[in-house]
């Protein structure tokens, strides 16, 4: 999956998995309740809408989700884009809808 912006530690953390960013017993300043704040994801699908091709965005307000997912669905007009929170799809634009 193709991540369209990342953040990185200064420490070089950032360069580990996305899904767990620090390994066991390792959570410096309360960084790992920090990302789970950022409940809202908005990700952009393959040509044939089987696997999420790239994360365009996480947030921690609906508000900057929705406005990042239609920003999502306006940049890929061929692909379809969802918006979800704690993994439940809140919204799900159609390759083409535009």
């Amino acid at each position: 999956m193709h991540v369209a912006l990342q953040l990185h530690c200064g420490d070089g953390r950032g360069d580990r998995d996305r899904d767990d960013p620090w390994p066991p017993g390792e959570d410096p300043d309360g960084a790992r309740a920090e990302l789970e704040d950022l409940a809202y994801r908005v990700e952009v699908w393959d040509a044939g809408a089987t696997y999420a091709e790239a994360l365009v965005a996480v947030a921690a307000s609906p508000a900057v989700a929705y406005a990042a997912y239609y920003a999502a669905a306006r940049e890929h007009p061929g692909r379809d884009v969802t918006l979800t929170h704690k993994g439940m799809i809140l919204s799900h634009w159609r390759a083409g809808a535009i």
